[in-house]
């Protein structure tokens, strides 16, 4: 049996929403085999998912792309809703680029190729439960490739932002709203809002979404947080 780095005190707690018993069957023996993987529960609908997510709080929520077309609103956001801790996965046969990316920018956490090599499904999990937006390697390198327009010996855009900035871009990276941001920070939603466009023009990012993949394909050394709610 494989065993996570002692770090992790507490076990990935996982819902898998899929319409097919088999598939559901086959990824719940595969993170048995996972010391710090347990799956707490399985749904075969979107009204199931709802209700066994507030009854369970999943850290990680792989959802069948079909389960998530069922309901006219956002699942993702109602997910969210029920905890904002919360990730959410969709998981997929097939699926065109443009929509894989509107689910992201829509509060997913990533997207999931059900052809994927069976090692890539635990470490997409580990990835998203530490706060991390899974896409493909080539989709990450592609979208975070910005350009950098500098002369030579001046400083490079990730090297400008302060140190607050880099705060909010890892609470972007947890997939926080503003209001979350701010109420942990003790700043308004406005001065977030004055951030995040300092920051978009800093690196060249349009979005959340770049925003983010940036960060990752830049590494960036993001300052600590605080847990969610921890502020008074």
């Amino acid at each position: 049996m494989r065993t996570r780095q002692a770090s992790r005190k507490t076990r990935i707690r996982i819902l898998i929403a899929d319409r097919e018993g088999v598939f559901r069957l086959g990824v719940k023996k595969l993170f048995a085999l996972e010391d710090d993987l347990r799956v707490v529960a399985e749904a075969e609908t979107a009204p199931q998912v709802l209700s066994l997510s507030a009854s369970f709080k999943p850290h990680v929520s792989l959802v069948q792309l079909e389960i998530v077309e069922e309901v006219t609103s956002s699942l993702i956001a109602k997910l969210r809703g029920i905890s904002a801790q919360s990730r959410v996965v969709i998981t997929a046969s097939a699926l065109a680029e443009d929509q894989a990316l509107r689910y992201v920018k829509d509060g997913a956490s990533g997207v999931l190729l059900k052809t994927l090599d069976p090692p890539l499904f635990v470490k997409c999990v580990r990835r998203v439960a530490d706060g991390k937006i899974w896409l493909p390697k080539q989709r990450v390198a592609q979208m975070a490739k910005f350009r950098e327009t500098r002369t030579e010996g001046s400083p490079r855009p990730a090297d400008t932002l302060t140190r607050r900035e880099k705060t909010i871009i890892n609470c972007l990276m947890q997939g926080w709203r503003n209001r979350e941001i701010s109420h942990q920070l003790s700043i308004t939603e406005q001065t977030v809002k004055n951030h995040l466009r300092s920051i978009y023009d800093k690196v060249g990012a349009s979005d959340r979404l770049e925003l983010a993949l940036y960060a990752i394909h830049q590494h960036l050394d993001l300052p600590p947080l605080e847990p969610l709610g921890t502020r008074p």
